[in-house]
C-alpha cells in the first residue's frame, strides 16, 4: 500500500465508533428479524432455559461470517453476488442465487405476517390490511428515501430490541436455571430439540446478512464518493482491524439479545406447559399473565420494530443478488430513474411476500421452518465466502489468515454437522 493510501484508509477510519453503531449494528439487529424471534421464543418456550447456551456458542460462529462478508466487500469493492458473477462459472452463480432469493422473499413474507399479527394486538384492523399497508409504506421509503436516510433510520430501529431485555427482566427468572442454561449446555438427541437447534443456527447465520454485509460496505463507499469499482478496491490492515471490533459489538448486541428472548419465554410459558407458540401475538399475548402486561406489550413491540427494519433488508437485498447477477446498475444510492430494473425487482419481492400472506399461512410455524431452511442453505454458502476470501484473484495480499480460516472452518463444520443430525433425527 501507498503512504497516500494508508493515509485515505486512517480518514475513514478515524469515526470507527460511529460505523459500530452503524453498519454492524444494523447487521446485528436485521439477523434478529421476527423470523429469529419466533424461532428464539418458540425454543424457549418449548424448552424452556434449557437453550441458552446456543446464545455465547453462536456468537463467533456469527462474527466470523459477518466478518468474511464485510472484508469481502471492502478488498474486493463488490457485493458477494457480483464477486461470484465475476470469478465463478454461471452454473453456480444461478444454483446459489436462486435459493437465497427464495428464502429471502418467504423470510420477507413471515416477517411482515408476525409484525401484522403483533400490530393487530393494539389496531384492531383486518391482518392483511395491515400486511398491505406495511410493505406499502416500506417500499415507497425504499424508493424515495436516500441511503443516508434509511441507514440513519435502521440504527434507531435497531433499538426496538432492547424491549427484549425489559421484557426478561420482567419475566422475573430464576438465578439457579439461568446459570445452568448458560454454562451446562443440554443436548436431547430428539427430532424436536434438534429441529430447533438447526432453526436457530440457521437462523442466527441467515444467508441475506452476508450478502448484506457485503452489500453495504459497496454502498458506504459510493456514499464518499467512491463510485467506481477502482477506487473502491483494496482495504488496510487498520481498517480491517477497526472492522473486526465493529462487527465484534454487532454482534455481541444481536445475541444478547437472542439470548433475553429465549430467556424471557424460557422463565415463563415453558414453567406454566405453554410450550407451543402458534403466532407472535399468542407469544406476546401469553407473556401478559405470566409476567405483567409491560412484558408482553415490550415483546410485541420488539417485532413490530426489528421488523420494520428486516423486511426492506431482505427485500431490497434480493434485489441486490438478483441486479449482480444480471450486471444491473444497481444501489440505494442510486435514483429510481438511474436504477429502475433495481427498484422494480425491491417492488416485485415485496409484492410476492405480500401474496404470500394472503394465501393464509401461519407467520409463526413459517418463521421457524424459515430458520430450518436456512439451516441446511447456509452450510454451501459459507463455503462458497471462506473459498473466496481465500482466492488471491479476488483478495490480493488479503486473504484470511490461518486463525480466521480455522474460525471459518469450524463455523461451517458445526452448521454442516447440525444439519446432518436433524437429517439423521428423521430417521430415529
Amino acid at each position: 500500500m501507498t503512504e497516500q493510501t494508508n493515509n485515505e484508509a486512517d480518514r475513514r477510519g478515524r469515526k470507527g465508533v460511529g460505523r459500530a453503531v452503524g453498519l454492524a449494528l444494523i447487521a446485528g439487529a436485521a439477523d434478529d428479524d421476527c423470523s429469529a424471534i419466533g424461532t428464539y421464543a418458540s425454543a424457549g418456550a418449548r424448552f424452556g432455559p434449557d437453550l441458552l447456551w446456543t446464545a455465547p456458542v453462536t456468537l463467533p460462529m456469527m462474527y466470523t461470517v459477518v466478518y468474511l462478508s464485510s472484508k469481502l466487500g471492502q478488498v474486493s469493492g463488490r457485493g458477494l453476488f457480483q464477486v461470484i458473477a465475476d470469478f465463478y462459472p454461471r452454473w453456480l452463480l444461478w444454483s446459489v442465487l436462486v435459493g437465497v432469493l427464495i428464502g429471502n422473499t418467504i423470510e420477507a413474507a413471515a416477517n411482515l405476517g408476525a409484525m401484522s399479527a403483533a400490530i393487530n394486538l393494539f389496531v384492531p384492523l383486518p391482518v392483511p390490511m395491515i400486511v398491505a399497508f406495511i410493505a406499502a409504506s416500506m417500499f415507497a421509503l425504499q424508493v424515495f428515501g436516500s441511503y443516508g436516510l434509511l441507514r440513519n433510520l435502521f440504527r434507531v430501529l435497531a433499538l426496538a430490541l432492547l424491549a427484549y431485555v425489559v421484557s426478561a427482566v420482567l419475566a422475573k427468572p430464576e438465578l439457579s436455571s439461568v446459570l445452568g442454561g448458560t454454562f451446562l449446555p443440554k443436548v436431547h438427541l430428539n427430532r424436536e430439540y434438534l429441529s430447533i437447534l438447526v432453526a436457530i443456527i440457521g437462523t442466527t447465520l441467515s444467508a441475506y446478512l452476508y450478502t448484506w454485509q457485503s452489500n453495504q460496505e459497496v454502498e458506504e463507499e459510493i456514499a464518499k464518493g467512491r463510485t467506481t469499482l477502482e477506487k473502491r478496491k483494496g482495504a488496510t490492515e487498520g481498517e480491517l482491524r477497526r472492522s473486526r471490533h465493529d462487527i465484534l459489538i454487532g454482534m455481541t448486541f444481536s445475541n444478547l439479545i437472542m439470548y433475553f428472548i429465549i430467556l424471557s419465554t424460557g422463565s415463563t410459558l415453558h414453567k406454566v406447559g405453554q410450550t407451543q407458540i402458534e403466532t407472535a401475538a399468542q407469544a406476546a399475548e401469553a407473556l401478559r399473565p405470566l409476567a405483567g402486561d409491560a412484558a408482553g406489550i415490550f415483546f410485541a413491540a420488539g417485532v413490530i420494530g426489528v421488523g420494520f427494519l428486516a423486511v426492506p433488508v431482505m427485500t431490497t437485498g434480493a434485489a441486490f443478488d438478483l441486479a449482480q447477477a444480471m450486471g444491473w446498475n444497481h444501489g440505494m444510492n442510486a435514483k429510481p430513474q438511474k436504477a429502475p430494473a433495481f427498484y422494480l425487482a425491491t417492488g416485485a419481492f415485496t409484492l410476492i411476500a405480500v401474496v404470500l400472506n394472503f394465501l393464509g399461512f401461519n407467520p409463526m410455524h413459517a418463521l421457524v421452518w424459515a430458520g430450518v431452511v436456512q439451516g441446511f442453505s447456509t452450510p454451501p454458502l459459507l463455503l462458497l465466502i471462506l473459498l473466496m476470501t481465500n482466492d488471491r484473484r479476488i483478495m490480493g495480499d488479503r486473504v484470511n489468515s490461518r486463525s480466521t480460516n480455522i474460525l471459518g472452518g469450524i463455523t461451517t463444520t458445526a452448521i454442516f454437522a447440525a444439519s446432518a443430525g436433524l437429517v439423521v433425527s428423521w430417521f430415529l
